[in-house]
């Protein structure tokens, strides 16, 4: 079993199941993500419980087969134990780096406009597996992790155990310590595990990836949306938002011609109205699927309309355009040219 797949909890039974103090599982945590110890013989335990944990546990991590790096952000390919492959996106920003990590191989919401959607889902990934996108960053970039988006390839509501064990790891105050107020999940909106998700003991932070204004558009583009349209997924994140005290983000790309008139700006403030969302309005990363950009005066028209209509609308900065940024890019090129 993968070391780094196992929460802290997890560990403190498993240690009192083989009748050691599960007090070494604070230990363990300590060690391997404070001081990236990779060997259990290096904690100093007995020889029967350092054999035992060998027996039992490996440090497991995925292969680096490609790494884009520029100023702003880098973007690392990761080869798994199975072959398969998995992207990760490191963001620098101002106030701290932010990791992008993808939650499966290939995706089944089949979103049009998404690079990822394009590819059907092979897999879920294992929470060992998403943390070890952090770590292979920080092996790989020597950057420390202090905020991190569960926005990469895949639906994270649809592999919902394993990522709510990747939350509970990366938080871990022995652990990799992010806090629970820099960690965000987004859906496309799964409606019962958004409830399941207000429910969770930690809270993290929501965002629902909406990209359209009313169902007619929203089920064009996002076929999720025939199964929990606009006004089930809005009403489950209200209760989130109330729930936790969490203010909820609605992300919404921004796809030339298609939702970004001002027409769609006001028929959005309507749909929000009084709740407790805001607006991260993000441009469009082009690929070869037929969608364009918006221009930067489309952009601000729709986010003034908005602002006009009393919804706190942010655009989000734009990382790596240059670097095969938009989700799947990288791994969908490796592919094809048989690398």
């Amino acid at each position: 079993m993968n070391i780094y797949g196992i929460t802290q909890a997890a560990l403190e039974r498993y240690f009192a199941d083989i009748g050691e103090n599960p007090f070494k599982a604070g230990l363990i945590y300590d060690g391997i993500y404070k001081k990236g110890i990779e060997d259990f013989a290096e904690f100093g335990f007995a020889d029967r419980v350092t054999a035992r944990l060998k027996a039992d546990l490996e440090f497991e991590f995925p292969e680096v087969v490609e790494t884009l790096d520029s100023e702003d952000s880098a973007k690392l390919l990761l080869r798994l134990k199975d072959g398969e492959y998995a992207e990760t996106v490191l963001m620098r920003q101002k106030f701290g780096n932010v990791l992008c990590v993808s939650t499966q191989v290939g995706c089944n919401m089949g979103c049009v406009f998404c690079q990822s959607g394009r590819m059907k889902k092979r897999r879920s990934l294992l929470a060992g597996e998403i943390v070890g996108q952090v770590m292979a960053v920080r092996r790989e970039l020597g950057a420390d992790i202090g905020g991190v988006s569960v926005m990469g390839i895949g639906e994270p509501f649809d592999n919902f155990e394993e990522v709510r064990n990747f939350c509970g790891i990366v938080s871990a105050d022995k652990g990799l310590a992010v806090g629970r107020r820099h960690i965000t999940v987004s859906t496309c909106g799964i409606v019962p595990r958004i409830y399941e998700y207000a429910e969770l003991p930690s809270s993290y932070n929501l965002a629902i990836s909406l990209h359209a204004p009313n169902d007619e558009l929203r089920s064009r583009i996002m076929p999720i949306n025939k199964a929990y349209p606009l006004k089930e997924v809005l009403t489950a994140a209200e209760y989130f938002s109330e729930r936790t005290g969490r203010r909820v983000t609605l992300e919404y790309v921004m796809l030339g011609g298609v939702n970004d008139l001002p027409e769609h700006a006001k028929q959005l403030a309507r749909l929000i109205g009084s709740r407790s969302f805001y607006v991260n309005i993000i441009p469009y990363n082009p690929t070869d699927n037929g969608f364009r950009k918006s221009s930067n005066e489309e952009i601000e028209l729709f986010r003034g309309v908005l602002r006009k209509n009393g919804i706190v609308a942010t655009r989000r900065r734009e990382f790596g355009t240059g670097l095969k940024a938009a989700c799947g890019q990288l791994r969908a090129d490796y592919e094809r040219d048989g690398l």
